[in-house]
């Protein structure tokens, strides 16, 4: 729980200062914070980058790592930490996160995902209703037919690929 906690207060930046994905009825995007998104797109070790929005209105990034010294870099970075000291000004980051992780964890995927309130309190631009970090791996199979949602360079044992003229078959 711990862990959970402080990658998701830690992240929480990530998540609010760039997804780009369209506000939901109701919800107003942040501003007034850094573009995050750009940054972890030119961070040593990301390997892509998605965003969205779910129909239940959060606001989502999909970021793959090498691993796991790739995602603490990131952590670290500068402008990840200035983005968790902008929407948590008075957290205090002290505990190194996922100290349960494996150093060759291999890829990982965080999955971001924030809910802005309705209504933000006063003088606030975006007020965070909900908000969760989940970390990933890929398990060893699936299929992609014509494509893949994960990067290339995120390989996975046993995926089947399968080109999307193949598997339409060939015009009679």
């Amino acid at each position: 729980m711990n862990i959970r906690r402080l990658v998701t207060i830690g992240s929480a930046a990530l998540a609010l200062c760039g997804a780009t994905a369209a506000p939901a009825v109701a919800q107003r995007a942040p501003g007034g914070f850094p573009s995050v998104i750009k940054a972890v797109r030119e961070a040593p070790g990301c390997l892509g980058v998605e965003t969205g929005q779910t129909a239940g209105g959060r606001r989502v990034i999909f970021a793959w790592f090498e691993g796991k010294k790739a995602l603490l870099d990131w952590y670290h970075s500068d402008v990840h930490q200035r983005a968790m000291h902008s929407v948590f000004p008075n957290q205090k980051f002290e505990r190194e996160p996922l100290p349960d992780l494996a150093e060759d964890a291999g890829p990982i995927l965080a999955i971001v995902s924030v809910k802005f309130a309705e209504e933000p309190a006063p003088g606030v631009t975006a007020k965070i209703a909900s908000i969760g970090i989940e970390l990933y791996g890929p398990l060893p199979g699936g299929v992609a037919v014509g494509g893949r949602f994960a990067p290339e360079a995120v390989k996975v044992k046993g995926l089947r690929e399968i080109d999307i003229e193949t598997a339409q078959g060939a015009a009679r």
